[in-house]
């Protein structure tokens, strides 16, 4: 084990039929069956069958002749405890969730086992796949929808893309804030339109710091961190746009959501600052 790098990649084509995944990793990489099986589980292997390639964690699977096994080992990722998710109600096709700072909203080809997704299909029961409809940051907390059905991903999904879904965070910031309600910050994130909306809540003289209400019409990648900051307050805890050497959790919730459930037809209202 002590030859085997911290990180690599591999990529191995089957040459016969009939090979086993878990021999035939733990031949090709070095790896100890029971570290392969880990790895597997934790979603850093993939297999290629055609155009098609997903992730392999079956142990036992019989590999064909033509099929690509790809294996994405880092032992950083891979040692990562995921953080607890708090269940908020299961609807059967979607549940929503608390996810927690720290938490990821989807995995890379390196492992998913620190994804609020992975963590569902672990954890909830009865036990249901489980498909991403939007995302949060890695740094930020707060509610989070988990479709538990392709076409209830999908149906969700095609809510947050016609706007039809009220979401709403709070941001603590350095410093006074003493901008106008619904200030609107109008500008383009990686080329795409990015609107956002800022009011204070509140003010915390020892701390100089304010407590923000932010609606977003746009969800960009860092959106609300990046906005806030051209604004010229921070987030507190933001280490990529932020001030240096904050060394709080990025102060950043996503505590409210509201929607018509395309099973019920009935509003849905989730608040985490009335529970």
């Amino acid at each position: 084990m002590s030859d085997i790098p911290q990180k690599f990649e591999k990529h191995i084509e089957i040459g016969s039929h009939g090979a086993i995944a878990v021999d035939l990793l733990a031949e090709e990489t070095g790896l100890s069956k029971q570290l392969v099986k880990q790895v597997m589980q934790k979603g850093a292997v993939w297999l290629t069958k055609g155009k098609k390639t997903q992730r392999l964690r079956r142990a036992k699977k019989g590999l064909k002749t033509g099929e690509i096994v790809h294996v994405y080992y880092d032992q950083y990722v891979l040692a990562m405890i995921p953080p607890e998710p708090e269940l908020i109600v299961d609807e059967g096709h979607y549940s929503i969730w608390n996810k927690p700072y720290g938490m990821l909203s989807q995995g890379s080809k390196w492992g998913d086992h620190c994804t609020i997704t992975r963590w569902t299909e672990q954890h909830l029961k009865p036990q249901r796949s489980s498909f991403v409809v939007h995302r949060l940051d890695r740094a930020a907390n707060g509610l989070i929808i988990v479709a538990h059905e392709k076409q209830a991903a999908a149906s969700l999904s095609a809510l947050f893309q016609q706007r039809k879904v009220d979401k709403r965070y709070q941001i603590w910031v350095h410093g006074q804030f003493k901008l106008e309600a619904n200030t609107k910050v109008d500008s383009s994130i990686d080329g795409r339109s990015a609107i956002s909306y800022f009011s204070l809540v509140k003010y915390n003289v020892d701390q100089d710091r304010s407590l923000l209400e932010v609606n977003i019409e746009t969800g960009r990648k860092h959106q609300i961190r990046r906005h806030s900051a051209e604004l010229s307050f921070p987030v507190i805890g933001d280490r990529m746009h932020g001030q240096q050497g904050d060394k709080e959790d990025l102060q950043l919730t996503a505590y409210y959501l509201s929607f018509e459930c395309p099973y019920s037809h009935t509003k849905k209202e989730f608040n985490l600052l009335t529970r």
